[in-house]
């Protein structure tokens, strides 16, 4: 079986040759600069799009654009074999024959996510490494690998969030043949694959469109990264059907199961219908017949795109990573206040009671970090799978001038229970890259941006932990310097220590949790609704939760999130699933019961 994504830009493979097409409004004329010919004039109609149909012209010819004394890649190249400055390479979407063809996905109610990124996930750092690692993930009770943005960055290390050519898969982890055949081998064990897109900003470096369209960007909005994307103009149209059609190029050329689409509370879009409602609604209309799941990250907290029809079904965004739960469990297991924990400081239990019951702790209520303005809207209407919960992930990882991970900053005891609370949660949880077994690596902040813009990455990332007592006067160089190949060699994760104590110990209690998870919970899930869950506090860090799941059965999980004892026995409903403990007598610090009793619904 081949895939091709079909696309109003790029190169198109027609009888005889290759037809390049290029959306240059705001510059004059436009030339095909292929390797080893001569340069062509592309003719260009009054809406700006230059095509060309060039005979001969196949896959693995490098190309580029010529606007006066400059070369500019491919805004859609497929693949760029020499960085983001160098020309595109034509590329047969067709050759990888795949194999999955019986494959339409997995339903949401199965999903355990584990976000990795490609280049630290294995010494090798490539899609094809991956692959090896597949069974060990199926194993594991993972059933959605998201994998961070892929998108062709600058250089040869980065988180990938700057990136500057959506269509083409970073070259440094392979071809895309190599994507392919990732994803094709994880369908092959029954494995989503999710891909982390970023739509908000374009990156710093290599970014060359401003050379043909400036119009892609706009003055009318800010963003932290400056100019907006242009989502909302009169002449938005093309910019969004760039950014729509990659999210379907991804689904269907690659196969993807899924996006996380990345901090769109930072895209600013004033259009009756946005880009992100059109985006959702183009993939749903187009792909009615897969389990296709969009997830966002949105610190707005914006639960009408989170919205279900009358069959449960969503209408726009499948879930979306809830920072909320995050941000409640790290004040609880840390004690930090500092930044964005300073909204969970009076109170961490009210708030995480409140995302495990209603979806999001902020519906509305004032944000002291954000200067007293309000955050969020009401979410308890919405059924548990709309919010993914998770204890670390690459962010909270990684924003630390460190990369500490959880487990070197609070008690393993605590780490355990928050664990055994998130993986048990009728909500989906998520796992980050090496968490499983507590990995005692970093994840930091690393990239490989050209001289003048690394030094300035360098001496920002100084300046952004300057009131750190810490890290003040000489004690500056101990935050790790972003560029320094030793700092993303350290983010590698150490697979030894996955059968080493004690990392073995908590890797089978992970694996314990997720079989628990696929047996009883998952199967139940399908049906949930929102409002379905009880809340009975037996302390100031205690609680007793209930849900009633899909087929009418109720799950309780008993909490206790201090470093004492809880006075007396508290009795669960049901079938003990799992204790952190044992489930004999009194919960103990950091203790938790899960329990399942079958027969409410009836």
């Amino acid at each position: 079986m081949r895939s091709t994504h079909v696309m109003p830009f790029g190169t198109a493979w027609e009888p005889g040759g290759t037809r390049f097409r290029l959306w240059a409004p705001d510059c004059g004329d436009v030339a095909l600069h292929l390797l080893g010919r001569a340069d062509q004039l592309m003719p260009k109609d009054a809406q700006g799009w230059a095509e060309l149909f060039v005979p001969g012209a196949g896959a693995g010819a490098r190309y580029g654009f010529r606007v006066g004394d400059l070369i500019v890649p491919d805004p859609a190249s497929r693949y760029q074999p020499n960085d983001v400055h160098n020309l595109s390479e034509v590329i047969d979407p067709e050759e990888h024959d795949w194999t999955d063809h019986a494959w339409a996905g997995r339903p949401w109610e199965d999903a355990v996510v584990y976000e990795l990124h490609v280049g630290t996930f294995t010494q090798e750092g490539t899609f094809r490494a991956i692959i090896d690692k597949l069974d060990y993930l199926a194993d594991l009770g993972v059933t959605v690998i998201e994998l961070m943005p892929v998108a062709e960055f600058p250089g040869g290390r980065g988180w990938g969030y700057d990136g500057v050519l959506f269509y083409a898969p970073e070259a440094s982890y392979g071809r895309p043949e190599d994507l392919k055949a990732l994803v094709d081998a994880a369908h092959a064990r029954g494995l989503m694959v999710m891909l982390d897109v970023v739509y908000n900003h374009f990156g710093p470096e290599g970014n060359y469109l401003h050379a043909t369209a400036k119009r892609f960007f706009t003055d009318r909005h800010h963003t932290p990264w400056g100019q907006a994307v242009n989502y909302d103009g009169a002449d938005a149209k093309p910019v969004r059907e760039f950014i729509i059609h990659n999210a379907l190029y991804w689904l269907e050329e690659f196969h993807f199961d899924g996006l996380r689409l990345d901090a769109v509370h930072a895209i600013v879009d004033d259009s009756v219908k946005t880009m992100l409602e059109e985006l959702a609604e183009r993939v749903r209309d187009e792909l009615p017949d897969r389990h296709i799941h969009l997830v966002l990250e949105n610190d707005d907290n914006a639960a009408h795109l989170l919205s279900r029809d009358g069959k449960g079904r969503p209408r726009h965004y499948t879930a979306q990573w809830n920072d909320d739960i995050h941000h409640a469990l790290h004040r609880l297991l840390t004690g930090e206040a500092g930044g964005y924990y300073r909204d969970y400081a009076p109170n961490p239990m009210t708030h995480l009671t409140r995302c495990l019951t209603e979806g999001f702790a902020y519906q509305g209520e004032d944000s002291e970090h954000r200067g007293g303005a309000r955050r969020g809207e009401p979410s308890q209407q919405l059924p548990p799978g709309a919010f993914v919960g998770f204890l670390q992930n690459h962010d909270q990882i990684g924003n630390r001038a460190l990369g500490e991970r959880i487990d070197a900053l609070a008690p393993l005891p605590a780490v355990h229970a928050a664990t055994a609370l998130l993986l048990l949660s009728p909500q989906p949880p998520m796992l980050f890259q090496g968490e499983e077994w507590g990995a005692s690596t970093p994840f930091l902040y690393f990239c490989d941006f050209g001289p003048q813009l690394a030094k300035s990455v360098r001496q920002g990332r100084r300046r952004e932990f300057e009131n750190f007592p810490q890290f003040q006067g000489k004690n500056a160089a101990k935050i790790p310097d972003p560029v320094d190949p030793l700092t993303f060699a350290k983010s590698k994760l150490d697979w030894d220590e996955a059968s080493q104590p004690p990392h073995a110990h908590r890797l089978r209690e992970v694996r314990t949790l997720l079989s628990i998870r696929r047996r009883d919970l998952a199967p139940r899930l399908s049906g949930m609704v929102g409002g379905c869950a009880t809340l009975e506090m037996l302390g100031s860090l205690a609680f007793k939760a209930q849900w009633r799941l899909g087929d009418g059965s109720r799950l309780t999980v008993i909490v206790n999130f201090s470093a004492v004892p809880l006075p007396g026995i508290v009795p669960g409903e049901g079938v003990l699933l799992y204790s952190t403990y044992g489930g004999v007598g009194a919960l103990p610090a950091w203790g938790v019961d899960w329990y399942l009793d079958a027969d409410k619904g009836e």
